[in-house]
């Protein structure tokens, strides 16, 4: 998944981002609502990790104006507010989860697994393609010789092909799920990782639709 970090504790923030992104989620980290608002009018982001108290205002304020604009990405808010009240005002205001800080990063993890399946329509993390068994949540995939080892991009490029439930998911989405704001994108990554997936999965597993994108085969 593309997450949209928006988080000015330095230390946390780094501590999320690496423990997020070394699972093959791609972070874009801001400690602004201004640059929060700025990435979120220009990424279609997947999920929003949330803190309640920024430098310049309140997450909850951010997490308002982002539902009345129709926006539905899932958020889950992080903060260090712990009272009953605030949980409920930031459920209302339209969080979709809440962690209260210190939080272990294990759970932050899971949360995040379980709320994306809910928003792809999959609230299983068990699916099927072919003969191969895959468990998302735990990114292990046995097939008809035993296990399957998919690298962390061809895991992202999986997950990001069965999110569109058989219809067709464009280059240009799945690249946006590849890279953050600091990292150049190649010409050809998707192509050679669709190949890498085809190779394992059985190469009718992706279909290619010229001009619109590909679709996997469930």
């Amino acid at each position: 998944m593309r997450i949209l970090l928006i988080e000015d504790d330095n230390d946390l923030g780094a501590a999320v981002r690496e423990r997020i992104g070394a699972q093959g989620h791609v972070v874009d980290w801001m400690t602004l609502l201004a640059d929060a608002e700025a990435c979120m009018d220009t990424i279609g982001y997947d999920l929003v990790l949330l803190d309640m108290m920024l430098p310049d205002g309140r997450g909850i304020d951010f997490l308002r104006a982002l539902r009345r604009r129709g926006g539905h990405v899932p958020v889950i808010i992080l903060t260090a507010m712990d009272r009953i009240s605030e949980r409920i005002a930031g459920l209302d205001a339209g969080a979709d989860d809440y962690l209260v800080k210190p939080f272990d990063l294990a759970e932050l993890s899971a949360r995040i697994g379980a709320v994306g399946r809910r928003y792809n329509g999959n609230p299983s993390p068990l699916t099927r393609i072919g003969a191969f068994d895959i468990d998302l949540a735990r990114r292990a995939m046995t097939g008809p010789d035993g296990p399957v080892t998919l690298s962390a991009t061809e895991w992202i490029v999986l997950e990001t092909l069965l999110s569109g439930s058989g219809r067709p998911i464009s280059r240009a989405m799945i690249e946006d799920r590849l890279y953050s704001f600091d990292q150049g994108v190649e010409s050809n990554t998707v192509e050679v990782y669709v190949s890498r997936l085809r190779r394992k999965l059985g190469r009718d597993c992706i279909q290619t639709q010229r001009g619109i994108g590909y679709s996997i085969i469930i």
